[in-house]
């Protein structure tokens, strides 16, 4: 089973931007309920569309440049980028089949 891509300011252009894929990421922090309630379903997702498309997770208070440069202002809030721009945005937690619809919609 794929893994969740741990992604930071540093490597955020390289692994999002520049994907081949649909890149779904999850904006969130360790210290928030929501976001440890979408965390697991985040990782699901990574091994259902592995291949597909990417999933990665970035920490909002480590990765301070990436979340401001996309008004992270609630979390958890995940942003699907496809060919480098965010094509959809889902801000809090939804169920799983939610967030699987939307990002097949964009693989």
């Amino acid at each position: 089973m794929s893994k969740t891509i741990e992604l930071s300011d540093s490597n955020f252009e390289s692994e999002v931007l520049q994907s081949d894929t649909p890149v779904l990421v999850d904006f969130w922090a360790e210290w928030c309920g929501p976001c440890k309630m979408i965390g697991p379903v985040v990782d699901e997702l990574a091994g259902e569309f592995d291949g597909k498309a990417k999933i990665g997770k970035v920490n909002v208070d480590e990765n301070p440049e990436v979340s401001v440069k996309y008004g992270i202002r609630s979390i958890p809030a995940l942003l699907i980028f496809k060919n480098g721009e965010v094509v959809d945005q889902i801000i809090g937690a939804v169920p799983k089949n939610t967030l699987k619809k939307q990002l097949e919609a964009q693989v």
